[in-house]
């Protein structure tokens, strides 16, 4: 079921999608500043109204946020946007698959070597959600889409994941140590929680 609703003067289109097997209910933004709700089969359109109301200083924000997002045939590099007439969204994660080991792993073999934190294994995927990890035998893997960020930024996610060798958790200690190869960290921090 689609539908309109007016949030602060600006009308908001609603996908509303009742599903059995959906105990809570979901928002998200979706393909052309769509808001889809995703509920179970009893949640009516006057409950996804309401749910609208109650969450609208949300959607105005990732809204806004979907809005300024790329266009299409652009993409982000080293934390400039170019744009490509050739690239889909296949071509640009083909071509971060291609330059990971040219940008990437230079940098981890260099912070390696200045914090003396050697990873067993260093692997890249296309994540969604991680930026990076590091596993209990201290294997690395990193997301290739880090290289959409400037260098700091990676560099940062480097060092975190690197200081994991040595501390397993978020204690003060691992945030000293990531603090002293990382001074600026927490401005790298906001950059990633804000894309």
């Amino acid at each position: 079921m689609i539908f309109t609703v007016d949030i602060d003067t600006k009308k908001i289109n609603i996908k509303l999608v009742n599903k059995r097997s959906v105990k809570h209910c979901y928002l998200r933004i979706v393909e052309n500043s769509m808001l889809q709700i995703t509920a179970n089969i009893y949640f009516t359109k006057d409950d996804a109204k309401k749910l609208v109301e109650n969450k609208k200083n949300w959607i105005l924000k990732h809204l806004n946020k979907s809005s300024n997002s790329l266009g299409e045939g652009e993409y982000c590099y080293l934390g400039k946007i170019y744009k490509s007439q050739f690239l889909d969204e296949k071509g640009i994660i083909e071509f971060y698959k291609d330059k990971v080991h040219e940008i990437i792993t230079p940098i981890v073999k260099e912070k390696s070597e200045i914090m003396q934190l050697y990873p067993i294994s260093l692997k890249y995927r296309n994540n969604k959600s991680r930026w990076g990890s590091c596993s209990h035998k201290n294997g690395i893997i990193l997301n290739i889409n880090l290289l959409k960020f400037p260098i700091e930024v990676i560099e940062y996610v480097v060092v975190h994941e690197l200081a994991h060798i040595k501390e397993k958790n978020h204690s003060k200690k691992f945030w000293d140590l990531v603090e002293k190869y990382s001074p600026e960290y927490k401005k790298c921090e906001k950059i990633l929680k804000n894309f």
